[in-house]
């Protein structure tokens, strides 16, 4: 029974469909699909169950793809591993990070670009999505790591507190809170305001934080995404925005939009990396982590459990 055959499997499973599953490792959907026949003739059970859409695995497919997944990601692991024992730019392979929307494309893809200059051999694959699909992408194996806010404790992965930016209040310049270079919390009451939607956790954040100073703003617009929300406010003069303040440098920049800091109070959103744990993780998803979480931080975090930044 070859490992490659093993690998097609997993990403025919991890993806739920064959096309998929074959795309990832650069063959065609028929030998991906004859490559997993192959293994169910060996086992003399069927593993997925071709008749669904997505595909699933069969319950004895579940438990075959749980014991080949572990299976292939030690060997991938052990493989980079006596490759880099010469010479540590012989990190090669490729990372994949999933990310919220809101981390910023620049940001993240200046770590990937010092990333690639470190080791030329290596990779790093971007995929932003909604932050349940990231920890989903992650603890189901399709990223190596993930980049989420406001973080909680699940027993499966690995969280590592990354960095927390400061939340301002977001206006339209002609907004009549514009004049001022800072803002207090109960200036906000009864204001017109564009937010997330209710299910995010930065929402209940930024709800429990008003709560906590007795305001309560009239929500008009909720979006799932930062940008949406920030072409909201650039388009309606009267309404405002609670919002990460490293996310707002380009609209300020054009002057498309004004940050006001509060004075009289903290808001912050703390952003952590999850992976499925050091044993799960590649060496060279390793290295990126610990670029990500910086050299003098990179002894502590990776393959420990880290408590979760509290979401308030």
């Amino acid at each position: 029974m070859q490992l490659e055959s093993l690998r097609i499997f997993c990403d025919v499973v991890r993806w739920s469909s064959f096309s998929r599953g074959a795309a990832q490792n650069g063959i065609s959907q028929s030998t991906a699909s004859q490559a997993v026949h192959q293994l169910e003739m060996r086992l003399g059970v069927k593993l997925i169950d071709r008749s669904k859409r997505p595909l699933v695995p069969t319950p004895q497919g579940r438990v075959f793809y749980e014991g080949c997944r572990e299976l292939v990601a030690r060997y991938e692991e052990l493989e980079a591993r006596v490759r880099s024992l010469d010479d540590e730019p012989s990190v090669m392979g490729t990372v994949r990070v999933a990310s919220i929307y809101s981390v910023g494309l620049a940001h993240l893809t200046a770590y990937a670009d010092r990333f690639r200059s470190l080791y030329p051999q290596a990779e790093v694959k971007l995929d932003y999505q909604h932050p349940t699909a990231v920890v989903e992408s992650v603890r189901q194996g399709r990223s190596d790591l993930g980049l989420i806010s406001f973080p909680k404790r699940w027993p499966d992965l690995t969280v590592i507190p990354w960095k927390e930016e400061e939340m301002v209040v977001v206006v339209n310049p002609r907004h009549r809170l514009s004049s001022q270079t800072e803002v207090e919390v109960g200036q906000l009451d009864g204001l017109e305001a564009v937010t997330f939607e209710p299910d995010l956790a930065i929402r209940r954040a930024i709800d429990r934080f008003l709560r906590k100073h007795g305001v309560q703003v009239e929500v008009v617009l909720a979006f799932d995404n930062i940008e949406n929300i920030k072409r909201a406010v650039i388009e309606m003069p009267t309404g405002l925005a609670i919002l990460p303040r490293p996310t707002l440098e380009r609209e300020i920049g054009a002057g498309l939009l004004a940050a006001l800091p509060f004075c009289d109070a903290v808001l912050k959103r703390p952003l952590a990396i999850v992976h499925r744990g050091a044993g799960g993780l590649s060496v060279t998803a390793t290295r990126f982590l610990r670029l990500l979480s910086g050299e003098s931080r990179a002894g502590a975090g990776v393959g420990e459990r880290v408590a979760a930044t509290p979401a308030s």
